[in-house]
């Protein structure tokens, strides 16, 4: 789950890690109060929303001035902000973030994530802040360091290594390993996916300051931060997936044009690279899980035939826990609002696999039966070809 950068900063702030001055905005009156409730001869007016680089796209305005605050405002609030990130279609601004300048010295880049290989939360840190992290990897790879962290707690020799590689010296070491070790603890307490604050930035007067942050929560670890759960922003979110999560389906939007149902993430997986191996791309993934209902699986047929950018529609069970006919049964609930208005592959392999089949032959539905995922995805962009054309 995402959160707001000004959310990020307070979580950030009930650990002590320092964060500029800042206050939220719903409209340009309120933006320009708040720049000159800060103070100081410089603010800057930030977009909020749930992408990174809103910088490049025009979604940060450095303002001298309240009449400035008030342009950048009036031009940034309402808008349709378009970064890497967001896609083609971007993502409307309704909040802003006013926050105090600061006299930055230097910039660099530091987050925190789960290191899957070797099992332990690990730092990542690069002089070279501010900048995106995927261009410095590709192009200048030594100027990034991965630390994992051995135990609960960052030791002295862990935060040296990190301090000393983005060039800090003399007080700045004690500086970074206070800020390190608070940084730790709340991504460890807060069940964080990810941390990333680009950039951390070293003041002429010598302070380091958290000027950005990403924070991403852990979807499974929501039930025990209530605190984090209110913080979600549904208005930020794809409301496919929104949807989908309400009937306890696994749903995420991709830009293909196959929709796809499956059991399992295993078989999801291996059924959009099949799919992408027959020359098309999946337009979801979807895994309906073993736990389904037949109401689930009708309103995971509605999310897919509502769908437009899908052409057509590959259903492929492995009937373990979850029952063919449940799937069955679903589609025939489905299509009493939801009408079949694109091509449907069908492989139903196990549990209950005859009547999975006999339900929905004998509703006499067109649908385009498959013995193997091969054929059934060959069947599938063939259908959704044919339906472009």
């Amino acid at each position: 789950m995402n959160i707001h950068e000004y959310q990020a900063k307070a979580v950030l702030a009930e650990f002590g890690v320092p964060v500029p001055r800042g206050k939220l905005a719903l409209s340009v009156d309120e933006a320009v109060a708040a720049g000159e409730s800060l103070g100081g001869n410089v603010c800057v007016v930030k977009a909020q929303i749930h992408a990174g680089g809103r910088g490049k796209a025009g979604g940060v305005r450095v303002c001298k001035s309240s009449d400035e605050v008030r342009a950048a405002a009036s031009d940034i609030l309402g808008c349709i902000l378009v970064t890497k990130q967001t896609g083609p279609e971007g993502k409307q601004v309704n909040k802003l973030y006013v926050e105090e300048g600061l006299n930055i010295a230097s910039e660099f880049y530091l987050s925190l994530l789960v290191d899957r290989e070797s099992e332990k939360v690990a730092f990542v840190v690069s002089p070279e802040g501010g900048m995106d992290i995927e261009d410095v990897a590709e192009k200048t790879p030594e100027k990034i360091l991965t630390v994992a962290i051995q135990s609960d707690t960052i030791s002295a020799a862990e935060s040296q290594s990190m301090a000393e590689f983005l060039g800090l010296k003399g007080e700045q070491l004690f500086k970074f390993a206070d800020l390190a070790a608070r940084l730790h603890k709340a991504f460890c307490e807060k069940d964080a996916a990810m941390l990333e604050i680009n950039p951390l930035i070293l003041t002429a007067e010598g302070d380091l300051v958290t000027l950005d942050a990403k924070f991403i929560v852990d979807d499974n670890a929501i039930y025990r931060h209530p605190e984090l759960a209110e913080l979600r922003d549904l208005s930020e979110e794809d409301p496919r997936e929104t949807e989908a999560a309400e009937h306890e389906l696994n749903y995420i939007a991709l830009d293909g044009n196959i929709g796809c149902m499956v059991n399992g993430a295993g078989l999801a997986m291996g059924t959009m690279d099949i799919i992408q191996l027959k020359g098309q791309k999946p337009a979801n993934f979807l895994d309906v899980g073993g736990g389904v209902t037949v109401d689930a699986v009708c309103e995971a047929f509605k999310l897919l035939f509502e769908d437009k950018q899908v052409k057509a529609i590959l259903v492929n069970i492995f009937g373990g826990i979850v029952r063919c006919d449940i799937i069955s049964n679903g589609l025939m609930e489905a299509i009493k609002t939801h009408p079949m208005n694109v091509p449907v592959i069908m492989r139903l392999v196990g549990t209950n696999e005859a009547e999975g089949r006999k339900i929905v032959k004998d509703a006499g539905l067109d649908v385009r039966w498959a013995e193997d995922l091969d054929q059934a995805a060959e069947f599938a962009a063939a259908a959704a070809q044919e339906v472009a054309a």
